[in-house]
């Protein structure tokens, strides 16, 4: 097939470079931005004057045409035509004839890829957030619902002090609402265009840029020619956000997948979120949860390798770019995947509060540090008050009794300032609501979180319609 670069070579492409160099196999996805770059800068060219306005009409109706025909899946893709731009200039050229030649007017495919990807780029950060804040709102209202259920807190694994299901929920929906914020930084960083700045050097047509960047709906205009082609830093903001983000879903998914053991036994799996095993009939595996937690490594290495490429390019463009799109396309297709069924799955469970609370309540030591606080609400500087009731701790599990259920002469072998009736007045109930101060475990402090979560939400929407 015939190249849109072909005049300068003598040789026809050999098959095995046509096959590595292609890349419409998979930027094909770029249809739809292609052609709506495409007629904002039909428009463009006839406001400079390149085209009349009948002209101008008759390649807007191509293009639009064009764009029926991708959506229904009839636009002819083979990878002879090496890449989408290509296969929409010549099915433009097929439609209108020898006019469908001049679109390409005053810009190169560097331009044009990099204008595409960029309104690709809008489209994915809108998809992400979409879906990562109705899982915010998801783990909102499973806080505020769960905002009295006792449970044990962990650190290293290892129970140290009670807090509540809707506390612990919370602080993951906290965490998504930072990254829905990288996200939106992302679009911010995609809002220039860079079309009109040509292959390299800008062009010699008396282009309106922020004309056109108004017709596509962007902030403002690349300022330097070089920096526009070959910049992917919005690119490399996209991919670090979707990185934390999948973090952050590894990291819940580690919690839930913990507690579906029969160990943990806090939750139950709805059948329709959950697999069996082809072996063992009684099998009921959180494949969902270890799936999100798996993907974390694919969305890292994305982002690395983005960086990888991009590391030790000269300027201006060079073919290594090609390279970004796969990186992008595949973390934003994982991500929004396992926001949106993280969502799914966290919606349709079951919690054992009952399994949870006896969990906390029965631990012989769950409350060692309201203990300690004990004997610092009479003076005790902390650090002696840690060492004697490290000393009662020790005491409990050698005779596997809870600090609880010690009596006042007990608690005067180690130390004398315990008040009567101290061990009797310790509960995974009175403990959580002691933590009143704001941030706290309190279930009153986790109904105003959902009510922050909530505002937060509403200032990320208020934020996402405005750009």
């Amino acid at each position: 097939m015939k190249k849109t670069w072909g005049g300068r070579f003598q040789k026809s492409t050999h098959p095995q470079v046509e096959a590595f160099t292609e890349s419409i196999s998979f930027d094909r996805r770029l249809g739809p931005f292609d052609i709506e770059g495409s007629l904002a800068h039909v428009q463009t060219l006839v406001k400079a004057g390149l085209l009349t306005a009948a002209e101008g009409h008759k390649l807007i109706a191509g293009l639009q045409q064009i764009k029926k025909l991708l959506a229904a899946g009839k636009l002819p893709l083979d990878t002879g035509m090496e890449d989408i731009h290509t296969a929409v200039e010549r099915a433009l050229v097929r439609l209108v004839g020898p006019l469908g030649g001049k679109l390409h007017t005053g810009r190169s495919r560097n331009d044009q890829v990099a204008t595409d990807f960029r309104l690709y780029l809008r489209h994915a950060v809108g998809e992400a957030v979409r879906a990562g804040s109705r899982l915010v709102a998801t783990l909102a209202r499973l806080a505020l619902r769960e905002k009295s259920t006792l449970m044990p807190g962990y650190t290293h694994l290892q129970r140290a002090m009670p807090v509540t299901l809707g506390h612990h929920l919370a602080a993951y929906a906290f965490m998504l609402t930072r990254d829905l914020d990288r996200f939106l930084t992302a679009w911010d960083r995609a809002n220039a265009l860079p079309l009109g700045s040509g292959a390299l050097a800008g062009t010699n047509h008396p282009f309106d840029r922020l004309f056109t960047a108004k017709k596509l709906g962007l902030k403002s205009v690349f300022q330097n020619s070089l920096d526009a082609v070959s910049d992917r830093d919005a690119y490399v903001d996209f991919l670090s956000a979707a990185a934390v983000t999948q973090m952050h879903l590894s990291r819940l998914s580690e919690d839930l997948v913990l507690w579906a053991s029969h160990e943990f036994g806090f939750l139950e799996m709805d059948d329709a979120f959950a697999t069996g095993s082809s072996l063992m009939p009684q099998k009921k595996n959180p494949d969902v949860a270890e799936l999100v937690r798996g993907k974390a490594g694919r969305v890292f290495a994305n982002l690395m390798g983005l960086l990888t490429v991009l590391k030790g390019l000269p300027l201006a463009y060079n073919r290594d770019l090609q390279e970004d799109k796969e990186f992008v396309f595949d973390s934003a297709d994982t991500v929004t995947a396992s926001l949106k069924t993280m969502e799914g799955f966290l919606a349709t469970l079951r919690f054992n509060r009952e399994r949870m609370e006896r969990a906390a309540d029965r631990d012989l030591t769950l409350l060692a540090t309201d203990l300690a606080d004990v004997l610092v609400q009479q003076g005790m500087p902390f650090r002696k008050a840690h060492e004697v009731v490290g000393r009662v701790v020790r005491y409990c599990l050698e005779r596997e009794k809870r600090l609880q259920d010690l009596t006042d002469a007990e608690l005067d072998r180690f130390c004398r300032f315990f008040p009567k009736g101290t061990a009797r007045r310790l509960s995974v109930f009175r403990s959580v609501h002691q933590k009143k101060a704001v941030g706290g475990t309190s279930p009153k402090n986790v109904a105003q979180q959902a009510v922050f979560l909530k505002k937060e939400l509403a200032k990320i929407q208020k934020r996402f319609l405005k750009l």
